[in-house]
């Protein structure tokens, strides 16, 4: 019997991941928007769920249809321990704009402030 249910699983397993990778796009982007995406540098948030600032930096790079990775620091540990040590910083929000050596930190969140950090993680 646990012979059946396990093979149960694992075909279950194996049909949803190969379903769901067929029609995938990143981030459940719309195709149309993923070739303006190519515009922007990669963009990092470290956030939680409750705060406003977080919550609103969300919202503008959705409306504004800007991709961006969000890191909940309270759910995964890893994004914690960037936050803390990579980025010396114990709050949040904070957005990473590019990568490497042309990393642009952005601690807080207003739209020109971010348009401002932007138009600084583009030039470099």
């Amino acid at each position: 019997m646990n012979r059946l249910v396990f093979t149960a699983l694992v075909f279950t397993l194996i049909t949803c991941v190969s379903a769901a990778a067929e029609g995938a796009h990143p981030s459940g982007a719309n195709p149309a928007k993923t070739t303006a995406a190519k515009n922007y540098p990669q963009i990092v948030l470290y956030s939680v769920v409750w705060c406003y600032q977080c919550r609103e930096i969300k919202e503008y790079l959705t409306k504004n249809n800007i991709p961006f990775i969000n890191r909940d620091v309270e759910a995964d540990t890893k994004a914690m321990e960037d936050l803390t040590i990579r980025y010396n910083s114990t709050g949040v929000p904070v957005i990473v704009l590019g990568k490497g050596k042309d990393e642009v930190i952005m601690k807080g969140f207003t739209p020109e402030l971010f348009q401002e950090k932007l138009k600084k993680a583009t030039l470099k």
